[in-house]
C-alpha cells in the first residue's frame, strides 16, 4: 500500500520528511472534513508556520488567497494555542522526489538513446516510484554500474542533474539478497530506454544490513506497507550470502530490533 501523501497526521508523525505541497493538500482535506478539534487545529497552525518558514510568507499566502477554505483557515492559523505542539514541522518540511519527477529525468535521458539500453534501479527510486517512499533524493542508483552509452553523455548528464536534482549513479548488487534478477519489476519503456525496478522486499533486505541512517530511516517507512511473513521468509531463503560477510550480520541485528523490536529470525 503505497504511503499516504494526504493524510495530515500520517504526514506529520510518520514522515521524516514532508513534502510542503503534500502538506498543504493535507491541510485542505482535514478542513474539508471538518475534523477539526483542539489537536487538529494546533497541527494544522503549527503545519503553516512550517510551511511559512519553508517557503516565505508571499507564497503561503498565495496558496490562501486560491484556497477554497481560505477563510476557516486563516482563523485556525490565527488563532491563539497554549503550546507549541510539533515543533519538529519547521525541520522536516523538505521538497521530495516526486515520481513524475523522476519519469520526466528518464523521458528527457531516452532522447538521447539511439539503441536499446537496460537500468535495473534500486534503493530510493525503486520505492519512491511506486509511491512507497516520500523524500527527497538526489541518486537514481544503478545496480552494477551505469552503462557506457549513458557515461558517454557528460554534458547532458550534467545538465539533467542541475536541472532535475538527479543524478545517475551505482551499487553493487552484491548489497542484494540472491535471486534479486528474478524479481525485478519492468516499467513502462521510455524510448530505447527500458528501466525496471528492484523489488521492495529486496530494497528492504538490502538496507537492512545498511549503517547509514536515511537507510534505517526507510527501513521505518517501509515496515509498515511490507508483510512481515514475506520479509521473513525472503530473509531466511535469500541473505545468506550477506549474513556472511564480516560485520553485516550485527548491522542488520541492530536494525531489525529497532523496526520490529525483537531479535533477529533465525
Amino acid at each position: 500500500m503505497p504511503v499516504d501523501a494526504k493524510d495530515l497526521w500520517s504526514l506529520a508523525l510518520d514522515h521524516v520528511q514532508v513534502d510542503p505541497d503534500n502538506l498543504l493538500e493535507a491541510i485542505e482535506d482535514q478542513v474539508c472534513r471538518g475534523d477539526l478539534d483542539y489537536r487538529s487545529r494546533l497541527l494544522i497552525h503549527d503545519s503553516l508556520d512550517a510551511l511559512q518558514l519553508h517557503w516565505g510568507p508571499k507564497r503561503l499566502h498565495r496558496w490562501l488567497l486560491q484556497s477554497p477554505h481560505s477563510e476557516q483557515i486563516k482563523a485556525i492559523w490565527t488563532a491563539h494555542y497554549d503550546e507549541v505542539g510539533f515543533p519538529s514541522l519547521r525541520r522536516r518540511v523538505v521538497e521530495t522526489t516526486r515520481p513524475e519527477q523522476v519519469r520526466q529525468f528518464f523521458r528527457e535521458l531516452a532522447q538521447h538513446v539511439q539503441h536499446p539500453v537496460r537500468l535495473a534501479v534500486g534503493d530510493a527510486v525503486a520505492l519512491i516510484l511506486p509511491g512507497l517512499l516520500s523524500r527527497r533524493t538526489e541518486d537514481i542508483d544503478i545496480v552494477d554500474e551505469v552503462p557506457a552509452e549513458l557515461r558517454s553523455h557528460h554534458q547532458l548528464l550534467a545538465t539533467l542533474a542541475i536541472r532535475y536534482g538527479l543524478e545517475l549513479t551505482h551499487f553493487q548488487s552484491h548489497y542484494l539478497p540472491q535471486g534479486w534478477q528474478q524479481r525485478l519489476h519492468s516499467q513502462e519503456p521510455f524510448g530505447q530506454l527500458y528501466v525496471s525496478l528492484v523489488d521492495a522486499y529486496d530494497v528492504f533486505l538490502g538496507k537492512l544490513f545498511s549503517a547509514r541512517i536515511k537507510d534505517r530511516d526507510d527501513l521505518r517507512m517501509l515496515a509498515p506497507q511490507l508483510d512481515k511473513e514475506t520479509i521473513t521468509r525472503r530473509w531466511r531463503d535469500t541473505t545468506q550470502d550477506l549474513l556472511a560477510a564480516p560485520g553485516l550480520r550485527e548491522k542488520a541485528e541492530q536494525n531489525w530490533y529497532i523496526i520490529y523490536g525483537e531479535s533477529l529470525p533465525s
